[in-house]
């Protein structure tokens, strides 16, 4: 919960999705605060189009960050890359119906069942349920990998 609570930390001070997403997580993925923020910086609001929501590319690029490219093995290095991205897309897609910021932000989300750090947190800002959800399911999926 913890993390949950840095990433709706960093939104409330105006930083983006992604970016609070991914500063949530400086601790593990190996960049500095600032790095966290400047990268993500251009991904809010789907990238600025509307397109994939910010706090779902702050996801991957933290799953990313977490499973190094393989330069010998660039084959292996890529379908590991998307197949992760692909499941925290799923697991995101099922919680909301939907990964596009523009049809996302069109839905009125309330905290239940299927958002527990939201609803534990009594979340109601639109863009809060999605960052603490992402945050979540990015956990998760960490956990299973260290249960394998």
């Amino acid at each position: 919960m913890d993390r949950c609570e840095q990433a709706v930390g960093y939104h409330k001070k105006g930083f983006n999705c992604c970016q609070s997403v991914l500063a949530a997580f400086q601790d593990v993925i190996g960049l500095t605060e600032t790095q966290c923020l400047t990268l993500g910086g251009g991904f809010g609001a789907g990238a600025g189009t509307g397109e994939l929501c910010g706090a779902v590319t702050g996801a991957v690029m933290v799953l990313d960050l977490l499973t190094p490219a393989d330069p010998a093995d660039v084959i292996g290095s890529k379908k590991r890359s998307v197949g992760q991205a692909k499941e925290l897309q799923k697991r995101f897609a099922e919680r909301f119906d939907a990964l596009r910021c523009a049809d996302l932000l069109q839905k009125k989300f309330v905290p239940d069942d299927a958002t527990p750090a939201a609803k534990a947190l009594g979340l109601t800002g639109h863009c809060d349920i999605m960052i603490s959800t992402a945050v979540e399911i990015v956990e998760q999926m960490l956990a299973e990998r260290q249960s394998l």
